[in-house]
């Protein structure tokens, strides 16, 4: 492996989108694997690529694709071998990977809490009546109507910093932010506050970087493994269980959370009719190993609740 290592003039390849917080994730890893192997940043190349999901951003995500408009053409790039790896937010990652490539590295998971923001209100309980909430995620829109039914929500999509922008132009009277995008920007100041995930439980794998690799390759797969964090990839594994059971994407509201305490994984999960008129939501715990098998049996019981046309938002 030592031969093997990148170089200034052969560097290491890392594919990413090119906001700001997307590139602060390629940097992230980039730093650990630096330091895992003793190398420079120059044997590192940050590759920048445009995804669907960014050049169209002014159209709800449902109406044009699922969570995959923000990784097809960096797998694309990975698959014709532009890239060595691709660095994801697992949360906007669809749970099945094209032919040919693994996901099986995690960086050590952030806070996973949503961030509450507003110029002018501590929570949503300070809202008044009619009072526009910003947000492009099906999730925080059902969440909200489910708790406050008398507040209105507008579509906001863009990066932390168009958001931002969109709040202090006055379009919404707040929005949500992840607290973990906003750590990593150095940014935590933005949050008007924290939100408990036990008032608003976060997306599925929301606050975990993950990195994808060819699945022959046996270079990338020894450095990646020297890196990765088992515990963020245990509780991963029985979140995304629990979404693929669902068939989560950008079109269904589902929230789940994995934590673990010594060997025990704890579950909660959470599935929304689109229009926040009803919620359903369990929480289980079983053995770490467990997990996966633990996700596929809570999405089973909450889909029996659920019933028929559950997700239909075409209403």
């Amino acid at each position: 492996m030592t031969s093997d290592l990148p170089t200034p003039s052969r560097p290491f390849r890392i594919g990413t989108r090119g906001s700001p917080l997307a590139l602060a994730q390629a940097h992230e890893t980039r730093a650990r694997l630096g330091a895992a192997f003793d190398l420079p940043d120059e044997a590192f190349e940050i590759v920048v690529i445009k995804t669907t999901g960014d050049q169209i951003i002014d159209r709800p995500l449902k109406e044009i694709g699922g969570k995959g408009l923000f990784t097809r053409e960096i797998e694309q790039a990975l698959l014709t071998g532009e890239i060595d790896i691709a660095v994801h937010s697992m949360k906007d990652m669809p749970v099945l990977q094209p032919k040919g490539l693994l996901l099986d590295t995690y960086l050590p998971r952030e806070d996973v809490r949503d961030a509450f923001v507003s110029p002018s209100a501590g929570s949503l309980a300070d809202l008044p009546t009619g009072a526009m909430v910003g947000t492009s995620s099906l999730r925080r829109k059902a969440q909200v109507l489910v708790a406050y039914p008398h507040l209105e929500v507008v579509e906001f999509r863009g990066n932390v910093q168009t958001r931002l922008k969109k709040l202090a132009d006055g379009v919404a009277a707040c929005t949500f932010l992840a607290m973990a995008g906003l750590n990593r920007l150095g940014r935590a100041d933005v949050a008007t506050a924290a939100i408990d995930p036990a008032v608003m439980l976060p997306a599925v794998a929301q606050g975990a970087i993950g990195i994808e690799r060819r699945a022959d390759d046996s270079r990338a797969a020894d450095m990646l493994a020297t890196i990765h964090h088992a515990e963020t990839g245990q509780r991963l594994a029985a979140e995304r269980s629990f979404l693929a059971t669902l068939d989560g994407s950008c079109e269904t509201p589902i929230a789940g959370l994995a934590e673990l305490n010594g060997n025990t994984l704890r579950l909660r999960g959470e599935i929304l009719r689109p229009d926040g008129s009803e919620s359903l939501s369990d929480d289980q715990s079983a053995p770490v190993e467990d997990g996966p098998e633990l996700g596929r049996a809570m999405a089973a019981k909450l889909l029996a609740q659920a019933g028929e046309g559950f997700f239909d938002w075409r209403s």
